[in-house]
C-alpha cells in the first residue's frame, strides 16, 4: 500500500462529528464543529474509532458529551447576513495570447468573441465596491482575464483610480493580478511594486513540460518568454509578492522538482491546483491521477516539514494555507466568497458569482447598471451552502473544504473528495508534528 492509498483509507468519513488521526507523534482528534483539534491518548483514540463504526453516530455523540464537546449544529446553519461587496475581479481582457487546452475560459473569451473592458466600466465596478464600504475597512481589486495585461492601460488607470477613491473615503485597498507572464513590462513591475500587488504567474512545469500545456496560440512554447519577462520582476520587486501557480493535469504530475525549481527562482510561494473541469476530458484529473497527485503533495509536505524543522523557509503554499486554516480553526459554510462578498465583472459590466462564471448563465448575479440581483443571490447562497451539498453533511472535512469550488462542482460534481480529505488528513498530522518540533513557527501562523 503506497502512502496516498494509506492516507485515503485513514481519512474516509467514519463519523460526521469527529475524526481521529494517528501518527508516530501520537493521536489527534478533530471536531468538525469549529475545526477544533486536540491531542488525545491512545485509549480515547481507540474508543472513538470503535464508536465511529456504529451507523447512527450515537456512540460518538455520547463520548463527546462525556468530554463536554457536544457539537453545536447551528454554527454554520445560515447564509451570511453581511453581503456587501468586499472584492471584485475585473475581466479587463476577455482574450489571451496563449492556447492552453484546459482553459475554463476557452482561450480567454469565455466562449464568445474577444472583448476588452473600457476604463469607465472598471471605474463603475470600483465605485460599486467602495459604495457600501466603511472607513477603516479593506477591499480587494483583482485583475484577471484571459490575460489581463492585454488590457494594460485599463489595469494601470483603474489601479490609480481605486487608490485615489479609496484614500478619499478612508478605505484600505489591496490589489492582485493573475498573469501568464508573457507580457510583463518594466512599467507593470513599477505598478505592482508601488501598490504592493499580489502577483500570481501561471506556470505548469519547467521548460518543455510547461510548453506542452501552455503554448502560444501558434503552438510555440512560452516558457522562455515568461522567464525573460518575470526575471526582472523576481529580482527587482520589493513591495509585491510574486507566486507561481501550477495547474496539475495528467501530464505534469512530478511536483517536487517543480516546487524546488520555482523556489530557487525566488517565488514567494508555489501552489498546485488539480484540473478538475476542462473543455476536454483528456485534461481532467481522474481518480488514479488524483491518487498520484496526493502522493506527490505528501512528498512536498514532507520536504516542507523537514526544512521547517531545520529553520528554513520553504514556500509550499498548499501546506502553508492548510496549516493556517487549521491553526485558526477555520469553520465555513462556503469555500470562498463567490456570490456573497466577491463578484467577477465581465468586460461589458455583467456581474458573475466569481471570475470563473463570467458570461455563464448559471453564475449570473446582475449588472453594474442595475446592481446585484438579490433574489438570484439568495437562491445561489442557499443552493451552494455546504449543508445543501450531497454527501457533505456526513463528512468530517465539511467545514474545512466547504464543498469545493462552485465552478468545478457544477461542471463535474465531486471527483476529488478522497484527494481533498486525504490532503487535509495529512496537513492535520503535519500541524501536530510541527507543533512539537517548531512551536514558534506554529505561533507565527496567526499573524
Amino acid at each position: 500500500m503506497n502512502t496516498a492509498t494509506a492516507i485515503i483509507d485513514a481519512s474516509r468519513p467514519r463519523s460526521r462529528d469527529a475524526h481521529v488521526l494517528r501518527s508516530e507523534g501520537g493521536a489527534q482528534l478533530l471536531l468538525p464543529d469549529g475545526s477544533q483539534l486536540f491531542d488525545i491518548d491512545e485509549a480515547l483514540a481507540d474508543e472513538l474509532t470503535l464508536a465511529g463504526s456504529s451507523e447512527d453516530g450515537a456512540a460518538t455523540a455520547a463520548i463527546l458529551a462525556r468530554l463536554g464537546l457536544e457539537p453545536r449544529v447551528d454554527r454554520c446553519a445560515s447564509t451570511p447576513d453581511d453581503r456587501r461587496v468586499r472584492a471584485i475581479s475585473l475581466a479587463v481582457a476577455q482574450s489571451c495570447n496563449l492556447g492552453c487546452g484546459y482553459c475554463y475560459a476557452q482561450g480567454g473569451s469565455f466562449g464568445g468573441s474577444p472583448k476588452g473592458m473600457d476604463l469607465a466600466t472598471a471605474q463603475a465596478a470600483i465605485d460599486m465596491l467602495l459604495r457600501e464600504t466603511l472607513p477603516g475597512e479593506r477591499v480587494n481589486v483583482a485583475f484577471l482575464g484571459g490575460e489581463p495585461l492585454m488590457g494594460r492601460d485599463v489595469v494601470h488607470a483603474s489601479t490609480r483610480y481605486a487608490v485615489e477613491e479609496a484614500a478619499r473615503r478612508g478605505i484600505a485597498v489591496s490589489f492582485s493580478i493573475t498573469t501568464n507572464g508573457t507580457l510583463v513590462s518594466d512599467r507593470d513591475i513599477e505598478l505592482f511594486d508601488a501598490h504592493r500587488f499580489a502577483v500570481t504567474v501561471s506556470l505548469d512545469g519547467v521548460g518543455g513540460d510547461h510548453d506542452l500545456q501552455r503554448p502560444f496560440k501558434g503552438g510555440r512554447g512560452s516558457y522562455a518568454r515568461i522567464m525573460e519577462r518575470i526575471s526582472p520582476l523576481l529580482g527587482r520587486a520589493r513591495g509585491c509578492q510574486v507566486s507561481a501557480r501550477v495547474t496539475v493535469t495528467p501530464r505534469n504530475l512530478d511536483l517536487l522538482p517543480m516546487l524546488n525549481h520555482f523556489t530557487a527562482l525566488g517565488f514567494h510561494s508555489v501552489g498546485f491546483s488539480p484540473m478538475l473541469s476542462a473543455p476536454g476530458e483528456e485534461d481532467e484529473m481522474q481518480e488514479g491521477h488524483l491518487h498520484s497527485m496526493l502522493e506527490q503533495m505528501v512528498s512536498c509536505g514532507q520536504e516542507f516539514e523537514a526544512r521547517t524543522a531545520a529553520g528554513e523557509r520553504y514556500p509550499f503554499l498548499n501546506l502553508l494555507n492548510a496549516l493556517r486554516e487549521i491553526h485558526r480553526g477555520t469553520h465555513r459554510p462556503y469555500p470562498c466568497g463567490a456570490g456573497a462578498g466577491y463578484f467577477g465583472v465581465s468586460a461589458e459590466g455583467e456581474l458573475a458569482a466569481c471570475h470563473r462564471f463570467v458570461d455563464a448563465p448559471e453564475g449570473a448575479m446582475g449588472t453594474l447598471a442595475d446592481g446585484v440581483d438579490r433574489e438570484r443571490q439568495d437562491v445561489w447562497l442557499n443552493e451552494r451552502h455546504v449543508h445543501a451539498q450531497p454527501g457533505c453533511r456526513s463528512c468530517w472535512a465539511r467545514y474545512l473544504c466547504a464543498g469545493g469550488c462552485h465552478h468545478e462542482t457544477l461542471s463535474r460534481g465531486r471527483p476529488a473528495c478522497d484527494f481533498i480529505r486525504g490532503w487535509l488528513h495529512y496537513a492535520i498530522g503535519a500541524y501536530g508534528r510541527l507543533s512539537r518540533t517548531r512551536p514558534d513557527f506554529i505561533d507565527q501562523l496567526a499573524r
